[in-house]
């Protein structure tokens, strides 16, 4: 683990964020190996992750789209660092894609969880977008993208 102090991204030039809030079934320790130990079981593509969680310690992914069924997918690299680590409680982490995504600005994922009676409450905040536009896609993609972790990560607890 580094000890060198934790460089935190200026977003005041960036205003634009986003919450999204969602109740999962999956228990608050299988969410958090989801967003630390296992993103390629609900979303990266299989034998694309480099991820140590650890914070400071930098990571980087793919995702696969297919604009259309049959079509050749479109590989997408996502880049980052932890920030911060609370385990089964908090995750924050940078995130940087390109063209599409976050067009190169490095944002900032804050992922909270908090006890709810049927399983977790998950608050996911995405801060640093370059423009409205930007935010509007990733608002929309997380809602998508936590139901789908939900599914993929249910009956692991």
């Amino acid at each position: 683990m580094t000890t060198d102090p934790i460089r935190v991204p200026d977003l005041s030039d960036r205003p634009h964020r986003l919450t999204v809030e969602r109740s999962m079934i999956a228990g608050e320790h299988t969410l958090y190996a989801g967003w630390t130990e296992e993103f390629d079981r609900w979303f990266a593509a299989p034998g694309s992750v480099l991820m140590r969680a650890e914070v400071n310690a930098p990571f980087f992914f793919e995702t696969e789209f297919a604009p259309e069924p049959g079509a050749t997918p479109t590989r997408h690299p996502h880049y980052g660092r932890f920030l911060r680590l609370v385990p089964n409680r908090l995750v924050e982490l940078t995130w940087v894609t390109g063209r599409g995504g976050t067009e190169g600005a490095e944002t900032v994922l804050t992922v909270e969880l908090l006890p709810h009676p049927i399983g977790t409450h998950l608050r996911l905040t995405h801060a640093g977008f370059l423009d409205e536009a930007s935010r509007d896609n990733h608002e929309a993609a997380w809602q998508q993208i936590l139901e789908r972790q939900d599914e993929a990560l249910t009956g692991s607890d």
